[in-house]
Protein backbone atom coordinates (compact mmCIF):
# COMPACT_ATOMS: atom_id res chain seq x y z
CA UNK A 1 0.00 0.00 0.00
CA UNK A 2 1.05 3.61 -0.84
CA UNK A 3 0.09 6.84 1.91
CA UNK A 4 0.32 10.53 0.49
CA UNK A 5 0.83 12.69 3.30
CA UNK A 6 0.13 16.48 2.35
CA UNK A 7 1.28 19.76 3.96
CA UNK A 8 1.91 23.60 3.54
CA UNK A 9 -2.05 24.83 3.30
CA UNK A 10 -3.29 27.55 5.23
CA UNK A 11 -4.66 31.25 5.04
CA UNK A 12 -2.86 33.80 3.41
CA UNK A 13 -3.78 37.32 2.06
CA UNK A 14 -4.08 38.23 -1.76
CA UNK A 15 -0.87 38.67 -3.10
CA UNK A 16 0.61 36.22 -1.17
CA UNK A 17 2.29 32.55 -1.33
CA UNK A 18 2.03 29.27 -0.03
CA UNK A 19 4.25 26.07 -1.16
CA UNK A 20 2.19 22.68 -1.09
CA UNK A 21 4.16 19.45 -0.36
CA UNK A 22 3.08 15.58 -0.83
CA UNK A 23 5.57 12.74 0.02
CA UNK A 24 4.57 9.55 -1.12
CA UNK A 25 5.65 6.17 1.04
CA UNK A 26 5.29 2.49 1.16
CA UNK A 27 5.18 -0.43 -1.48
CA UNK A 28 6.86 1.94 -4.16
CA UNK A 29 8.63 0.39 -7.47
CA UNK A 30 8.08 3.67 -9.46
CA UNK A 31 6.00 6.88 -9.40
CA UNK A 32 5.32 7.87 -12.99
CA UNK A 33 2.83 10.89 -13.29
CA UNK A 34 2.16 13.18 -9.71
CA UNK A 35 -0.09 16.21 -10.04
CA UNK A 36 -2.11 18.58 -7.78
CA UNK A 37 -5.97 19.11 -8.14
CA UNK A 38 -8.16 21.52 -6.49
CA UNK A 39 -11.67 21.24 -5.21
CA UNK A 40 -13.66 24.61 -4.00
CA UNK A 41 -16.90 24.61 -2.30
CA UNK A 42 -20.02 24.43 -4.95
CA UNK A 43 -17.10 22.95 -7.41
CA UNK A 44 -15.64 19.87 -9.63
CA UNK A 45 -12.60 18.81 -8.97
CA UNK A 46 -9.94 19.99 -11.28
CA UNK A 47 -6.36 19.58 -12.26
CA UNK A 48 -3.75 22.42 -11.39
CA UNK A 49 -1.10 20.90 -12.84
CA UNK A 50 0.90 17.68 -13.21
CA UNK A 51 4.43 16.89 -13.88
CA UNK A 52 6.19 13.72 -15.43
CA UNK A 53 8.82 11.02 -14.16
CA UNK A 54 11.29 13.28 -15.36
CA UNK A 55 10.01 16.58 -14.23
CA UNK A 56 8.93 17.74 -17.39
CA UNK A 57 5.54 19.90 -15.37
CA UNK A 58 2.01 21.01 -17.28
CA UNK A 59 -0.07 23.82 -15.58
CA UNK A 60 -3.65 24.99 -16.12
CA UNK A 61 -4.09 28.93 -18.15
CA UNK A 62 -5.51 29.93 -14.52
CA UNK A 63 -2.44 29.81 -12.49
CA UNK A 64 -0.17 29.84 -15.51
CA UNK A 65 2.24 32.23 -14.43
CA UNK A 66 1.66 31.98 -10.78
CA UNK A 67 2.12 28.68 -9.77
CA UNK A 68 5.06 26.05 -10.35
CA UNK A 69 4.77 22.74 -9.96
CA UNK A 70 8.38 20.36 -9.26
CA UNK A 71 9.39 17.48 -7.71
CA UNK A 72 12.03 15.35 -5.86
CA UNK A 73 12.46 11.74 -6.82
CA UNK A 74 15.08 10.41 -4.69
CA UNK A 75 12.37 11.83 -1.74
CA UNK A 76 9.10 10.70 -3.90
CA UNK A 77 8.04 14.03 -3.28
CA UNK A 78 5.61 16.83 -5.43
CA UNK A 79 5.43 20.53 -4.54
CA UNK A 80 3.42 23.25 -5.74
CA UNK A 81 4.61 26.65 -5.11
CA UNK A 82 1.57 29.45 -5.40
CA UNK A 83 2.58 33.13 -5.79
CA UNK A 84 0.15 35.88 -6.38
CA UNK A 85 -2.29 34.10 -4.72
CA UNK A 86 -5.94 35.05 -5.64
CA UNK A 87 -9.04 34.77 -3.96
CA UNK A 88 -10.38 32.42 -6.40
CA UNK A 89 -7.57 30.12 -5.57
CA UNK A 90 -9.46 29.27 -2.27
CA UNK A 91 -10.22 25.72 -2.05
CA UNK A 92 -9.09 21.81 -1.32
CA UNK A 93 -5.84 20.97 -2.54
CA UNK A 94 -5.13 17.03 -3.38
CA UNK A 95 -1.80 15.69 -4.21
CA UNK A 96 -2.21 12.84 -6.95
CA UNK A 97 0.04 10.21 -7.73
CA UNK A 98 0.50 6.83 -10.31
CA UNK A 99 2.27 4.32 -8.60
CA UNK A 100 3.70 0.87 -9.76
CA UNK A 101 4.15 -1.02 -6.10
CA UNK A 102 7.49 -3.35 -5.37
CA UNK A 103 5.03 -6.40 -6.02
CA UNK A 104 3.09 -6.79 -9.13
CA UNK A 105 3.57 -4.97 -12.26
CA UNK A 106 -0.27 -3.16 -12.01
CA UNK A 107 0.08 0.48 -11.88
CA UNK A 108 -2.07 2.22 -9.51
CA UNK A 109 -3.73 5.62 -8.40
CA UNK A 110 -3.31 7.08 -5.37
CA UNK A 111 -4.54 10.65 -3.58
CA UNK A 112 -3.74 12.39 -0.75
CA UNK A 113 -6.16 13.35 2.12
CA UNK A 114 -6.01 17.24 0.82
CA UNK A 115 -4.88 20.15 2.18
CA UNK A 116 -7.36 23.61 2.90
CA UNK A 117 -5.80 26.77 1.05
CA UNK A 118 -8.09 29.83 1.82
CA UNK A 119 -7.11 33.50 0.23
CA UNK A 120 -8.84 36.27 1.99
CA UNK A 121 -9.57 39.58 -0.11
Amino acid sequence: QVQLVESGGGLVQAGGSLTLSCAASGSIFRINEMGWYRQAPGKQRELVARITSGGSPTVVDSVKGRFTISRDNTKNTVYLQMNSLKPEDTAVYLCNADVKHLLGSAWSTYWGQGTQVTVSS
